[in-house]
């Protein structure tokens, strides 16, 4: 082959087959680069006309071009790669400076330990001496160190104030770097360069407190004005007020505030706290923010109580945090607070002496919210219906405070409770404030009024025994029909119909015919945002939600049996057609928070169906790689709160539907929850009773009989101890049933094809095989699809399908066949996808 020269100085030289190198001229490299981002791969047609369209290109061949784009992606592959490395050194230099930093905080305390001991030790034969000592002047020695006043008197003055500041900051860094708590690693946590960081909770401290430390792809400054706006981060902060500003001489800010928080339940009171805050940059560079409650400090500044909430207190806690090198920071945050367990009933004391629930709702909920935002900032990519992440999070949050308002139903939002029909179990609400109304009330900009002038809330608590709260909210989530009354659905989607405009939407996934649009997932997963569409209503066109559809937007979080301690949560509302930004949203939902650390041991897969009794451990999910599971039984609190926006006079009626149906629900749930209970599974909840059903086995059997007769190799390799089923179900690769039916649907699945569908046993038989191709997939699946009923299997070549939850997935190659019985009849089709992961 001929190489193409120039003359030109400056040209960029390109590696050819032959050794040589074709130099290209500025003008050429620049055109060549303008096409790459135009596209990146194009085909030999497009290189063609690339050369047609592009006269600076004319004397360059076609495989030249082919070689140069071959060349400039690889070159922007090595360019990510090299980022992505320097991006995790970055990350492992910080994390392994915060493990230096606590590996020298733990030989400090047990430093600290050791002396204490030989004081101790000490102390002791010192008062066995003494008690034979009745001198006088021991006497008054011992009471004169008793009356000396532990710390010097302050008032409200400025002086006063930052006296108590001074305090506050000692005793904060102490918490946080020092050795003032006894801290023990969060159960379940793993510190690395992929985790959230470093998390603990105290042990043998009054009050409950958590600890966590990790990096931050933001400055200091920015994490400190973030973390201080509390309610936009903090989903049980209510509001915080600043009653005033200090400025200190050394250049730091005193502030005074006033915080009140939602309570979880019905069942308890709401909490508020009075408040010192004191912002301040050491020596270091490093900046501190840290606070304490005024409530007990001698003379201080006082807030009069606040009725229906109950005054708590916060220890001295904060932020310190470090600029990291190489950009973002290190933060330290400690949390410690006395929340009054007294107040509450007592089996729901557990949830105010929990430092591990502190942890998840408090702690960690900041570090997640810093890092979901530096990945806005770093990565602002529009994802579902068109809204970019922060929208989304705005959604979410607006989701979240609405329903804490509605289980908290706070009189001075214009709540105020109707009376009882004589059984006390659902508890009900209105609210036809202005304030409340305002989006709910007034014409839409088209001309079409929504329907209401007040609102109704029904709620109600109830205690659960043994039911894990991930399982029973993924059934919650999964089987709507189960529980949900489809009329009333349609009644509350009615009050907030805008208007005759359809909006269009990208195609999502598919979860059981329901879920038209995964949203967002936050980016450690903890949560997720979809819109549903409820079976058999309204006009659903596949590229358009018309003004008849009924639309749900759903937040669900906690859906990780495995996290412990986590609350979990089913929140949605109707949406209206615009599904604008201020558009009214008045949530309903579930929040399940369990009241002990006991987890169970049974897979978030177990159902009563097929595989019901399969030996899988509490992880169920291949990714985690423990299977071990942990048995004890485990008891939560669930509070159930719906909201219907009506007409005023129309009151009574609609207390009377309310109250059905909420009792209906309760029922519903209750049926649900002892369905699920591992009681229902024999007297081992970690199924270690010989695996399967007789079906289940049967199943097992006929897939790999069919396997060896059409494709002439074995499907498993097994050991004799192991059974057919239990074998099938632990395969590597995903392994589907689907019936034989005009449109196949989903039947059986081993883990790993319910991993890849991130669906479990219950809702599998709501997916069709369809849903999970996109539109190249289906074709091939359709035209080769016969040859499955004559020739017995198929295979297809490796492509791309879809979660169901949207997620596209890439596979190597997939294997088709035919299943028959021991009649010879076929049963079922069955696939089998090779080496698939998430793209």
């Amino acid at each position: 082959m001929m190489a193409v020269t120039s003359s030109c100085k400056d040209g960029t030289k390109i590696a050819m087959d032959n050794g040589k190198y074709v130099r290209y001229t500025p003008e050429q490299v620049e055109a060549l680069e303008r096409l790459y981002h135009e596209c990146p791969k194009p085909s030999s047609m497009r290189r063609q006309q690339l050369i047609r369209e592009c006269p600076i290109l004319s004397n360059i061949e076609p495989k030249q071009i082919k070689v140069w784009f071959q060349n400039r992606r690889c070159r922007e592959k090595q360019r990510k790669e090299a980022s992505r490395l320097q991006a995790v050194n970055r990350k492992l230099t910080a994390m392994n400076k915060l493990l230096m930093e606590e590996n020298d905080r733990l030989q400090k305390q047990v430093s600290q330990l050791v002396y204490e001991n030989s004081y101790f030790r000490q102390q002791t034969q010192n008062t066995t001496l003494a008690t034979t000592d009745t001198s006088c002047e021991s006497v008054v020695t011992s009471r004169q160190h008793h009356l000396t006043p532990q710390h010097p008197p302050r008032d409200a003055s400025p002086a006063g104030l930052l006296s108590i500041a001074e305090e506050t900051l000692t005793e904060f860094l102490s918490k946080a770097t020092g050795t003032a708590v006894e801290w023990v690693q969060m159960p379940g946590m793993k510190p690395g360069p992929d985790s959230i960081g470093i998390v603990a909770i105290s042990h043998g401290r009054s009050g409950v407190a958590a600890r966590a430390c990790g990096l931050v792809g933001l400055d200091p400054t920015r994490v400190a004005e973030i973390l201080k706006d509390r309610p936009s981060w903090y989903r049980d902060c209510r509001a915080v007020d600043v009653i005033n500003v200090l400025s200190t001489g050394n250049g730091g800010t005193i502030e005074l505030l006033y915080m009140q928080l939602y309570a979880p339940t019905t069942l308890a009171p709401a909490r508020d706290f009075w408040l010192l805050r004191y912002t301040s940059v050491m020596e270091d560079g490093s900046l501190v923010v840290c606070e304490r409650s005024l409530n007990n400090t001698e003379n201080g500044p006082s807030m009069p109580p606040a009725a229906n909430f109950v005054r708590a207190e916060l220890l001295p806690s904060g932020y310190l945090i470090r600029p990291c090198e190489g950009g973002g920071s290190i933060i330290h945050i400690v949390d410690h607070m006395d929340l009054e367990p007294w107040s509450v009933p007592e089996v729901l004391r557990p949830l105010y002496e929990s430092s591990t629930l502190l942890a998840q709702k408090t702690t960690m909920a900041a570090l997640r919210h810093l890092r979901q935002i530096s990945q806005e900032i770093s990565q602002p990519n529009v994802t579902g219906w068109g809204r970019r992440p922060a929208a989304l999070r705005a959604l979410s949050q607006k989701l979240n405070k609405g329903f804490n308002e509605a289980v908290n139903g706070f009189a001075d939002e214009g709540w105020s409770m109707l009376e009882s029909d004589g059984v006390d179990d659902v508890t009900l609400l209105v609210n036809s404030s202005p304030s409340k109304m305002m989006g709910i009330n007034l014409s839409y900009g088209n001309g079409f009024p929504s329907m209401g002038n007040a609102i109704l809330c029904a709620k109600a608590s109830m205690l659960l025994q043994n039911v894990p709260p991930a399982i029973l909210l993924r059934f919650l989530r999964e089987h709507r029909s189960e529980w949900a009354d489809s009329g009333i659905d349609a009644y509350s989607a009615a009050a907030v119909k805008a208007g005759p405009c359809g909006l269009p939407v990208a195609r999502g996934g598919s979860f059981g015919g329901q879920v038209i649009l995964p949203l967002a997932h936050t980016i450690e997963h903890e949560e997720f945002m979809e819109v549903i569409k409820l079976e058999n209503m309204g006009h659903y066109r596949e590229d358009m939600i018309m003004p008849g559809d009924i639309f749900l937007l759903q937040l669900c979080s906690g859906v990780d049996e495995n996290a412990v301690g986590t609350c979990a949560e089913l929140t949605f509302a109707p949406i209206d057609a615009s599904f604008s930004d201020d558009a009214p949203i008045i949530p309903s939902g579930f929040r399940i928070i369990p009241l002990d650390s006991g987890m169970d041991a049974s897979s978030p897969n177990r159902t009563l169906d097929l595989a019901s009794t399969l030996e899988v451990g509490a992880a169920g999910n291949r990714s985690t790689g423990d299977n071990s599971g942990r048995n004890g039984s485990t008891k939560s609190v669930m509070t159930i709160a719906f909201q219907f926006v009506y007409e005023i006079h129309l009151q009574e009626n609609v207390a009377t539907m309310a109250r059905q149906y909420v009792r209906s629900i309760i029922a519903s749930v209750q049926r649900v929850a002892l369905a699920l209970s591992p009681s229902n599974f024999g007297s081992h909840a970690g199924f270690r009773t010989p695996p399967g059903t007789p079906e289940a086995q049967t199943l097992a059997r006929w897939i790999c009989q069919s396997y060896r007769c059409y494709l002439g190799v074995e499907l498993l390799e097994y050991e004799g101890s192991e059974s057919i089923l239990k074998t099938l179900w632990h395969h590597i690769d995903a392994v589907l049933c689907c019936s034989l039916k005009a449109l196949p649907v989903f039947t059986f699945a081993n883990q790993a094809g319910l991993d890849m569908l991130e669906t479990t046993l219950v809702a599998l038989q709501d997916i069709s095989l369809e849903k999970i191709f996109d539109d190249n997939g289906r074709k091939a699946l359709f035209a080769e699809f016969p040859q499955v009923m004559q020739q017995g299997f198929m295979c297809l070549q490796g492509g791309i399908c879809l979660s169901s939850m949207g997620r596209p997935i890439s596979y190597e190659r997939a294997v088709a066949w035919k299943v028959v019985n021991d009649e010879e009849n076929a049963h079922c089709i069955c696939f089998m996808f090779v080496n698939w992961s998430f793209v």
